[in-house]
């Protein structure tokens, strides 16, 4: 069965969700489904306990941070020159705000076949990171939730435990943001190796410390 037949089959039993299919341009052509949150345990569960497809077992959840992207798009409009109308080209830029991602890939074991990869977006990048957690479906995503809001700040409304498992408790921030900066802390690296010295001796020099 292929994403459009999945996609058509998900909107017959549930009528109103959102779905998108995303075309994966690549030579593996491993197409994707995004679904809105609204709806999106609902049909977390449908792929889960539909008899024809029967994902059971969610094996890898990721992460991805999209920045805010310009595009480019050449335009011809009519305008005066030297007082006599011509067609003339433009560039008009197109600004698209950024988003956080969170990928799942999905299988059955029982019909032995997948992957179906299935995509929630956050609404920004700011206030609106909250996506709808997969874990009551598919227990593998608890740990694999985790991480991703550990490392994006991804929210998991629904989650049974949404605590860091990477970093610690104090720590600020998000590692794996396209915009985050490190700390300037590096003397304390309990193993420093030659890059992390020289980054050292660079935040000390930088602090009027050298």
């Amino acid at each position: 069965m292929n994403l459009e037949e999945i996609k058509s089959r998900i909107e017959a039993a549930l009528p109103g969700c959102r779905l998108e299919i995303v075309v994966n341009s690549s030579p593996s052509g491993q197409h994707s489904l995004v679904v809105g949150r609204e709806g999106a345990v609902e049909v977390a569960r449908f792929l889960r306990d539909d008899a024809e497809l029967r994902l059971d077992y969610c094996s890898n959840v990721s992460g991805v941070d999209w920045l805010d992207a310009e595009t480019s798009e050449k335009v011809k409009v009519k305008k005066l020159v030297d007082g006599v109308e011509q067609e003339v080209e433009e560039v008009r830029k197109t600004r698209t705000p950024g988003y956080l991602e969170v990928v799942y890939h999905l299988y059955s074991m029982e019909k032995k076949h997948g992957p179906v990869v299935l995509r929630q977006r956050t609404g920004d990048r700011g206030d609106g990171v909250t996506v709808a957690s997969f874990t009551p479906v598919w227990r593998s995503a608890e740990f694999q939730e985790r991480e991703v809001f550990d490392l994006y700040g991804i929210l998991f409304e629904g989650h049974p435990d949404l605590r860091r498992i990477l970093m610690w408790d104090g720590f600020e921030d998000h590692p794996m943001r396209k915009d985050y900066v490190e700390p300037n802390d590096y003397e304390y690296e309990p193993t420093p190796h030659d890059s992390v010295l020289a980054k050292a001796a660079q935040a000390r020099a930088m602090e009027g410390r050298e």
